[in-house]
């Protein structure tokens, strides 16, 4: 998720990447996407198994932040909300 284009970025993992953005993007949870206003999905993975997928939210925790831009714009260059693509 990010504020904006070279915004702030968050990582995060969830069973149900829908209903997490739906609640990111309407502020329904405290913390760090509702105080930043990261309310626009720019890039996400699919994992079969829970325990992967939080494996690499971690790994990508560590990456320095120009690492991460790279990452989204290898795949979403204009930075455009892939929301609409998910539901």
């Amino acid at each position: 998720m990010a504020s904006e284009r070279y915004g702030t970025l968050y990582i995060g993992v969830t069973a149900d990447l829908v209903t997490r953005v739906y609640e990111h993007k309407n502020d329904l949870i405290d913390g760090f996407t509702k105080k930043y206003g990261c309310h626009i999905l720019v890039y996400f993975l699919q994992f079969k198994d829970i325990e992967a997928a939080i494996m690499e939210e971690k790994r990508l925790k560590k990456w320095k932040r120009d690492w991460k831009i790279r990452l989204v714009e290898e795949s979403n260059q204009q930075w455009r909300d892939l929301y609409p693509d998910i539901v």
